[in-house]
């Protein structure tokens, strides 16, 4: 499990205006993002929804924004990373929560599943000269309530641009009191205030264009990487938490999707290339290659892996996950990634799960294409 919170002064909601009357002229709509309590973000700039109303009891209409550049999100200023639409379908269910079942600003939410799929076409999540504009369908068909008070429920999305579905998703919730999530976390640690360099992997080889958002270092076992995100990044940790928040682990499967890809196809490639050239050459840069790998050196080469937010590597099509645990600061959180055969359409997909003292933290089914759509 994942736990969203965020404490902060109850906002002030803006009046409701009154309709223009008969005869009169039908003023602009003006556009502003919701209150950032709302959605747990501590910044204006990290909320991305700009509206939201009920249709009937398990219906609801909002609105959102995507910028057209984003540090994270958007880091090659050509398309949208997946993960924003994540980032969305989480503020969603925040909001939904807050705003139309009256759960207090004080609460707790507990992240039990977060999944998305992504719908390239008819309309590619590029960047334009404006921002993206969207809007999403969402429902809540399951609901628990303890007396009045809303405790857990589920959500789907759809996420429409242009009148095109771009990306669905869902996720379950659980919503506790603070003194509830005391008596569930007696005892926490502040985050790290600094991380390992040692065998960090180049940005370039996780999708990513900056060294501060790799959020994986190697390790001797080419299928395993060590969680070690900075934990000053502003949006991976946009405001204080006593654990590893979701989207960070989120980021860490997609990045390391992104890596043992990019690795294992330019490993073949070398291989490929020195076999046709010399073949005693290619046993020693097999040796080699294993040798670099299992002292826990990135060796992907030059290769121009962009992950889900760039123009090649592998785009992600789905990522589905189940949160089982706190991943907690103070114990070493190792990422396994198991790859399972591509099929005939070069759709591959990868096993990631997070342990910590072999307990299972969290689960991710990762489902990619080889190159992220054109428009």
């Amino acid at each position: 499990m994942t736990s969203l919170t965020i404490q902060t002064a109850d906002p002030v909601l803006p009046r409701q205006r009154r309709g223009p009357a008969p005869g009169e002229n039908t003023p602009p709509r003006l556009t502003t993002t919701v209150p950032r309590q709302y959605v747990h973000r501590a910044s204006h700039a990290e909320v991305f929804l700009t509206s939201g109303e009920r249709l009937d009891d398990t219906h609801f209409h909002l609105t959102a924004q995507w910028p057209r550049t984003h540090t994270f999100f958007t880091t090659n200023n050509t398309h949208h990373d997946p993960l924003q639409a994540a980032e969305t379908i989480r503020q969603t269910g925040l909001y939904l929560a807050h705003t139309q079942f009256n759960v207090p600003l004080d609460h707790h939410f507990l992240l039990w599943e977060l999944n998305i799929t992504t719908h390239p076409h008819p309309t590619p999540t590029h960047t334009t000269t404006h921002p993206t504009e969207l809007t999403l369908h969402a429902t809540t068909p399951h609901t628990t309530r303890k007396g009045n008070r809303l405790t857990q429920f589920t959500m789907t999305v759809d996420i429409h641009h242009n009148h095109h579905l771009t990306a669905t998703g869902s996720g379950r919730f659980t919503c506790i009191s603070p003194n509830t999530y005391k008596r569930l976390r007696p005892h926490t640690t502040p985050p790290p205030t600094t991380r390992p360099t040692h065998h960090l992997i180049p940005p370039t080889h996780t999708g990513r264009t900056h060294p501060t958002d790799t959020v994986l270092t190697t390790t001797p076992h080419p299928h395993t990487y060590l969680l070690t995100p900075d934990p000053h990044h502003p949006i991976l940790f946009e405001h204080t938490t006593d654990h590893y928040p979701g989207m960070v682990l989120l980021e860490a499967a997609q990045q390391a999707t992104t890596h043992h890809t990019t690795t294992n196809t330019t490993n073949t490639t070398n291989t490929t290339n020195t076999t046709n050239g010399n073949s005693n050459s290619n046993s020693n840069s097999n040796s080699s290659n294993s040798s670099n790998t299992n002292s826990g050196n990135d060796n992907s080469g030059n290769s121009n892996a962009n992950g889900g937010n760039g123009s090649s590597g592998p785009h992600t099509t789905t990522l589905n996950t189940t949160f089982h645990h706190y991943a907690e600061y103070h114990t070493p959180l190792h990422i396994h990634i198991t790859p399972h055969p591509t099929t005939p359409n070069h759709t591959t997909t990868h096993t990631i799960t997070g342990t910590q003292n072999n307990t299972t933290i969290f689960t991710t089914t990762h489902t990619t294409t080889p190159t992220q759509p054109t428009t």
